[in-house]
């Protein structure tokens, strides 16, 4: 990174912390005995209790490919939405300044909608995400976690088994993917981080608060803007660096658009793997373990084979693999 870009990030981390630093020295006192906390548009939550009416669950299925409002609480109801046991679940968990709706969790919910056999969970924490309170999301991913665990479970007492639900989450929703491990008696099967956030969680989460290899028995990460909004590094069992890493074909203008551009790409690369487009192979070759990469040093290897990206990835694929993308997907964002 730049001298300038890396002023760049700093300089919004600073303006991050500036907007909240007067409710920061009376945060063991008249704060925490708060319910929450709300100041401008922000919230930060400060009763760890689900059900929470800020977060939200929806269900599509092939039948039925519109949102439909899941109650926890209400046992035995998955049926009458149109849930199937015989298929495969995946629950979908938005960024910062996201929301279920938003492009590109849309175009993913559409791509395993196309498939005919899953059953598809969309979490939506958008009233504790939204911009510009990026302090207050990472105050609020553990209870989003919390409350998505029970999800979780409300679909394993419905019958599905925990290898056929997978947790997918973008930017901060792939912290919360991995946070909701804590909260379950087993932990997870299956999750797919798509360039989980690094600003603040990197420097300053431990292990507890951020997605690791340790948080369910196959772990994969897409990474497409590593190094400044996205993680860098190995994260998972399985980790795809695409193009070094750094920055996407097709994303433009100024430095911060090109960055959330090249962030959200992560989504839109494995949509296009879930789609089974024929027409796009995404391959990922065995190279070594740093992401984001310098021009034309991939550190390619030789004792492992090369593995197609997303949702055809082995659930046995081990260590960094490089992709080389070099058309412009069709995948807008909001």
């Amino acid at each position: 990174m730049s001298v300038t870009n890396m002023c760049v990030f700093k300089c919004v981390l600073v303006l991050f912390i500036l907007m909240t630093i007067d409710i920061v020295p009376h945060a063991e006192g008249d704060l925490m005995s708060m319910i929450d906390f709300r100041y401008w548009r922000c919230v930060m939550k400060r009763d760890w209790k689900c059900p929470d009416s800020e977060i939200n669950f929806f269900l599509y299925t092939p039948e039925r490919p519109w949102k439909q409002w899941i109650d926890v609480r209400h046992k035995d109801l998955l049926d009458v939405y149109g849930w199937k046991r015989s298929r495969k679940n995946v629950l979908i968990i938005h960024g910062f300044n996201g929301t279920h709706s938003k492009n590109p969790m849309s175009f993913l919910r559409d791509a395993y909608l196309s498939r005919k056999d899953y059953n598809v969970f969309m979490v939506d924490w958008s009233p504790l995400s939204r911009f510009p309170c990026y302090l207050s999301a990472l105050s609020n991913l553990r209870l989003t976690a919390q409350c998505t665990a029970q999800l979780y479970s409300y679909i394993t007492q419905a019958g599905a088994m925990a290898k056929m639900i997978t947790c997918v989450g973008h930017s901060l929703g792939a912290h919360v993917c991995g946070m909701a491990s804590e909260h379950l008696t087993k932990k997870q099967y299956k999750i797919i981080g798509l360039d989980p956030a690094r600003p603040l969680a990197s420097a300053y989460g431990s292990s507890q608060y951020r997605l690791t290899r340790h948080d369910a028995h196959v772990v994969q990460v897409i990474h497409t803007n590593a190094g400044f909004l996205g993680e860098s590094g190995l994260i998972g069992h399985a980790d795809f660096c695409v193009n070094g890493g750094r920055t996407q074909p097709g994303c433009q203008g100024h430095f911060m658009r090109i960055a959330r551009c090249s962030h959200f790409m992560s989504s839109c690369y494995f949509a296009a793997s879930v789609r089974q487009n024929r027409s796009i192979r995404l391959v990922g070759v065995p190279c070594d373990s740093n992401c984001p990469k310098d021009r034309g040093r991939w550190g390619i290897r030789f004792d492992r084979r090369a593995v197609r990206i997303g949702e055809a990835t082995p659930d046995t694929c081990r260590g960094m693999y490089c992709v080389s993308i070099d058309h412009e997907e069709a995948c807008p964002f909001d």
